[in-house]
């Protein structure tokens, strides 16, 4: 009875992983809605700001926990890969490209940690997972794509960068593991790259004369679920799931985002687009599907 039970307990571990995971990248999704209803127009800057540096300093004062030893830098490092450099270079890229630019070219994060997975930490991802990241990259281009779609070339250079930049914290945080829980993790790496973002923001953009309901209600969003909560639970992700397997999941940002608009924007969808979102979640579920096999 016992050989039977665990096997099924521990399928039912892991798509528990799977599912807490997912709620991340399926919160970035909304993203775009809530940039385009609540925030202030124009203010990249200080929406990464305020979605790092609060969130982190809340986070802190909970958690009460500082890094130690060699934990600075490396949590220095994380925050800058993850926040303090990533989100200037999303916004950047989000005011340079259209969306379905932009959400095609982040599609290639498995591919990219794929690759940085085999360089650094010896894993090998198989051909069936890479033919399933490579399908979710195709099905995502056929939801996002129009023929209208502009190629600024700082804006795809800027999307590339964010989207290797995430791709590396994804396989150093796996390769250093962590000395405490995720939450006391994503504090130290929020604090860090929101100390960096908010002189950087102070300089470019200045602080903005009002802010209205909305926009607090926004921002408030973006820094409690879509920050806070995402990131804890996507480190939480990176030490339970395999590299693979977690950048997968990236392609549920998309999915949601197009979910999103469809239903707060009231866009609609081409036939194409109906297959690249049917291509895009059949790669997802197959990739997992795959990648719970070969673990």
């Amino acid at each position: 009875m016992a050989t039977v039970a665990l096997p099924s307990v521990a399928r039912a571990q892991r798509t528990g992983d799977l599912a807490l995971a997912a709620l991340a990248p399926a919160s970035w999704g909304t993203t775009y809605v809530i940039t385009a209803t609540l925030l202030p127009a124009d203010r990249p800057m200080l929406a990464a700001t305020l979605r790092a540096l609060p969130a982190g300093l809340v986070l802190l004062a909970a958690t009460r926990r500082l890094p130690r030893g060699e934990w600075w830098w490396k949590s220095a490092v994380l925050g800058m890969l993850n926040f303090g450099a990533f989100f200037p270079l999303l916004f950047f890229a989000a005011y340079h490209l259209p969306g379905g630019v932009a959400a095609t070219i982040s599609s290639v994060q498995p591919l990219v940690v794929a690759l940085l997975s085999l360089l650094v930490l010896r894993v090998r991802p198989t051909r069936p997972i890479l033919y399933a990241a490579l399908a979710g990259t195709g099905g995502v281009a056929l939801l996002t794509l129009t023929s209208k779609a502009r190629l600024d070339p700082l804006g795809i250079a800027a999307m590339l960068a964010a989207t290797s930049l995430m791709a590396t914290a994804i396989v150093l945080a796996k390769k250093w593991g962590r000395p405490e829980s995720p939450l006391v993790m994503t504090s130290w790496q929020l604090v860090a790259g929101g100390l960096v973002l908010a002189p950087l923001t102070l300089a470019v953009e200045g602080v903005p004369e009002t802010l209205t309901g909305q926009n607090i209600l926004g921002f408030a969003y973006l820094g409690v679920i879509g920050t806070a909560l995402a990131y804890t639970l996507w480190f939480r992700g990176i030490e339970q799931l395999p590299p693979t397997s977690l950048s997968l999941l990236g392609l549920t940002n998309p999915l949601v985002a197009t979910l999103a608009g469809l239903i707060v924007l009231g866009q609609t969808l081409t036939g194409w687009q109906v297959t690249g979102f049917a291509i895009a979640l059949g790669a997802l579920v197959v990739g997992q599907t795959l990648n719970r096999r070969s673990s």
